[in-house]
């Protein structure tokens, strides 16, 4: 079984609204929220992480986020990790930063912060000679989605996240002072080019998801590091409108900069007129490996595509492909692609090969 790169969860954020200790298993968290009646299920899905679950199916590595909403997009009164300005979202971001840390600290047999490349290529080494059966720790790269927390674009400040364990930093989830997000569109602005200067100097990668195409267009010229989109669709093949996907055009811009593609294996994101509330079972894992497909044909390769699953992230086990329950199912796609035609080093790239080579860097 190939080893996986999950390369975005919502972690805190969801350890912090709704209490979830994701050293249980999925299960365990499930018949928990079920006997209090939680209101974790009811606006977020079932949970579809758990410890046991990573161990399963052999999760080395996860890009654990810090996000927070900006209040005009504010789920309800339960969503509490929201901001009015830069200085609220750099407070609730660092509350989520410490949050990391603490469960690291604390628990060192179950998470590990891998703050630079030394430590991703150490644990990456030793997740490879796992012996079967053998429980290891999963390893944390901290990933900053949306960037208002940034207060001022500096290489100075942006070293202060990155001396943390900030490695990635996408500026935008939705419209922020850098650029234009999901659901509001815009280009860069001056801050968002000053951004990516700070992002060169200090060494972080930058993450295009959530940025709007103009922005994310001018960013693929003038950002000189590595670039990644860790959670994002190819519009061509969900045929939705909308600037969450990603079109042809940035998909080759991305390509030509040698960039991995994460896949979301969201029922949404997967196929054109599915919506929360439909039935599971009218998507599959032939629609993630449909997804997978697209972006290796244009590539020619089979080394820039790989999996972002967004699991927790707004929704759960109700919205996910048939086959999938929790994370401990996803290994279920290598047969669907190996059907396809890809080989074995293929998949293994795809589950995890392509984000090691990125983070190893």
């Amino acid at each position: 079984m190939p080893l996986l790169i999950d390369a975005h969860e919502d972690l805190a954020w969801n350890a912090l609204t709704f209490g979830r200790d994701y050293r249980r298993s999925a299960h365990e968290t499930r018949a928990q929220e079920r006997s209090q009646g939680a209101l974790a299920p009811q606006v977020n899905g079932d949970t579809l992480l758990g410890w046991p679950e990573y161990q399963q199916a052999g999760v080395a590595v996860v890009l654990a986020t810090l996000f927070a909403a900006p209040r005009r997009r504010q789920g309800g009164p339960w969503d509490r990790l929201v901001y009015d300005t830069p200085e609220q979202a750099r407070a609730v971001y660092a509350r989520e930063l410490a949050y990391y840390h603490q469960q690291a600290e604390a628990h060192p047999d179950v998470w590990r912060l891998l703050p630079d490349a030394a430590a991703f290529r150490a644990h990456w080494a030793a997740w490879q000679a796992r012996a079967p059966g053998e429980a290891l720790p999963v390893g944390w790269v901290l990933l900053m989605e949306g960037a208002e927390a940034i207060v001022q674009p500096t290489p100075e400040e942006v070293a202060w996240w990155a001396a943390r364990g900030v490695r990635v930093i996408g500026p935008a989830w939705a419209g922020t002072r850098y650029c234009g997000g999901t659901g509001e569109p815009g280009p860069l602005t001056p801050a968002g080019r000053d951004l990516l200067r700070a992002m060169a100097e200090v060494g972080v990668i930058l993450d295009v998801s959530h940025m709007d195409e103009a922005a994310a267009l001018e960013a693929l010229d003038r950002f000189p590091g590595p670039i990644i989109a860790s959670h994002a669709n190819p519009q061509a093949v969900v045929q939705r409108p909308s600037n969450r996907f990603l079109s042809d055009r940035l998909l080759r811009g991305l390509l030509e900069r040698d960039a991995v593609i994460g896949i979301v294996p969201y029922n949404r994101f997967l196929v054109p007129h599915w919506r929360p509330g439909d039935p599971k079972d009218a998507v599959t894992l032939e629609h993630v490996a449909a997804h997978v497909d697209y972006i290796c044909q244009m590539a020619g390769d089979a080394r820039h595509v790989a999996l972002g699953t967004d699991f927790d992230g707004g929704f759960g086990a109700q919205a996910v492909p048939a086959e999938v329950d929790t994370i401990a199912d996803l290994p279920r796609l290598a047969a669907v692609l190996e059907r396809r035609g890809y080989s074995a080093d293929d998949v293994a790239a795809i589950f995890g090969g392509n984000w090691a080579r990125v983070l190893a860097a």
